[in-house]
């Protein structure tokens, strides 16, 4: 086995996961996708990158900016493109998919118009340090991608098994009416979780122009598509799912570079998900819809 496409794969898996985790805590919650998740994952990757260039700042306060813009960002998604269209006679069970949609094209576009269509690297102070590990190589930069990536994930699970309001997070995913008659303040969990997964997209697009010293307005439709096809391998609104169908979509890009088949990277994974959902329609962790009795 070659261990160094295993680390390469692991700290691309794990980027993966952090942005299938932001669809999956809309999905759980308000059983919808949230289609503008990748444009607010690559305006947080610009954000991080004007804050390390522009202003010269170090990768920690990158990551703060990121994280408030982010933030703001799923608050006016929650309250102007979602809130009115929840629970509204009349309204089709489309409409929220297609007011993400228009959000997705308006931060795209304003992308293009600030930053321009153009590729911009992503410049990393620490860039060239690495450690030798046997005949493993692991860069500084895979390091740090992958502890942040870990330790993300980790306090996002203990947050919702352990506190108070991550128990109110799943009431609410359970049952929006049942949570609110128990004293679930359920328009503020809500927000709540919109605000953390455009967070945890902002963190994912400032590791990906690190990762892949690379950031452009169209890098949200590209990871936003491998993101919506992770939730659905793992399982719809399935927390674990949707960590481990991004590792497992991370090693298989790897691995069909390695193997030789870089130019067909995207479709073996795509068709390697596609081959699993015909074996496993519910994906990994999902479970089967009950069967209709006649």
């Amino acid at each position: 086995m070659n261990w160094q496409q295993v680390i390469n794969g692991l700290t691309i898996g794990s980027i993966y996961s952090i942005v299938a985790l932001g669809y999956t805590l809309v999905f759980g919650v308000l059983q919808i996708l949230n289609m503008a998740h990748g444009e607010i994952f690559m305006m947080g990757a610009f954000i991080g990158l004007m804050m390390v260039v522009k202003f010269q700042a170090p990768l920690p306060v990158a990551f703060l900016a990121a994280v408030l813009v982010t933030a703001i960002l799923g608050y006016l998604l929650e309250r102007f493109a979602l809130r009115p269209l929840r629970g509204k006679a009349g309204v089709s069970h489309l409409a929220p998919l297609i007011s993400t949609i228009g959000v997705s094209i308006f931060l795209e576009n304003l992308a293009h118009h600030w930053f321009g269509a153009e590729t911009h690297p992503f410049p990393v102070s620490f860039a060239t340090i690495s450690y030798q590990i046997g005949g493993v190589k692991i860069s500084l930069v895979q390091l740090t991608i992958f502890i942040i990536s870990i330790t993300l994930m980790v306090g996002l699970s203990l947050w919702l098994s352990r506190t108070k309001a991550g128990t109110a997070l799943r009431a609410t995913a359970e049952n929006i009416e049942t949570a609110s008659l128990l004293g679930v303040n359920t328009q503020k969990i809500i927000t709540l979780t919109v605000v953390i997964a455009s967070v945890m997209g902002g963190i994912a697009g400032v590791l990906v122009g690190m990762a892949f010293n690379a950031v452009s307005p169209q890098m949200g439709l590209e990871i936003g598509l491998k993101g919506l096809a992770i939730i659905i391998l793992g399982g719809m609104g399935n927390i674990k799912g949707a960590m481990v169908g991004g590792l497992i979509l991370g090693m298989t890009e790897v691995m069909s570079v390695a193997f030789g088949y870089s130019g067909y990277r995207d479709a073996i994974a795509f068709l390697m998900i596609i081959v699993i959902l015909l074996i496993r329609p519910q994906g990994l962790f999902g479970q089967s819809a009950p069967q209709v009795r006649k």
